[in-house]
């Protein structure tokens, strides 16, 4: 069962790619993303990749040009999240048959990317928004649109944003910060599944 939950891993350090990404996959998430302003990403993403690519979704954030698009898919991975909507970055990553996660906060800039091919949206920060916020956008969006709500979110208000109209998270700091340990942060994905499952089931 593949959730709607992308485990953000900012601040990662390549030695810890492997560890982190089996903890995550054995507590239930299954898609990872790293971002490139983290400890040679690319590095992480391989290894990631080649050890998991298989059964995870594996992939880049904070991407901002295609040329990083296509590093990241050399590297192996199939996701990439940006903070911002620019059609070059989207473009690029449909066109290498990779999924598209644009930042967007208003209705110009979420149709923009949708327009441009993502696959889905991520509002961010989510907290700027707020649930009324997303109730009033869902409203116009074509109904099948994805949205992912990332900045301010977790499992203590899970259960407000997807009533809102959100389709899943992306989750950064809550479960993952450097210097914690795969089973401080297996602990924490486990009990994130748990209220989402609950939730959702």
């Amino acid at each position: 069962m593949s959730r709607p939950l992308i485990a953000i891993l900012r601040g990662l350090e390549p030695p810890d790619a492997v560890p982190m990404a089996e903890a995550l996959l054995d507590a239930g998430i299954d898609r990872i993303e790293v971002p490139l302003n983290s400890p040679d990403p690319l590095d992480s993403i391989e290894a990631i990749a080649e050890a998991y690519g298989d059964v995870a979704l594996v992939g880049a954030g904070t991407v901002l040009t295609a040329q990083e698009v296509a590093h990241v898919r050399h590297a192996g991975g199939r996701l990439i999240v940006s903070p911002n909507c620019d059609p070059a970055v989207i473009e690029a990553a449909v066109d290498l048959n990779m999924q598209s996660w644009p930042g967007a906060l208003t209705p110009t800039e979420c149709f923009a990317a949708l327009g441009a091919g993502a696959t889905g949206l991520k509002i961010f920060p989510a907290f700027l928004m707020g649930c009324e916020g997303l109730k009033a956008l869902r409203a116009v969006l074509p109904a099948r649109t994805q949205i992912f709500a990332v900045g301010g979110v977790g499992p203590e208000n899970f259960a407000q944003w997807l009533t809102a109209g959100a389709s899943g998270f992306g989750i950064g700091s809550f479960l993952y910060a450097p210097g914690r340990s795969p089973s401080d942060v297996a602990a924490r994905a486990r009990d994130m599944v748990q209220t989402f499952d609950e939730i959702t089931t």
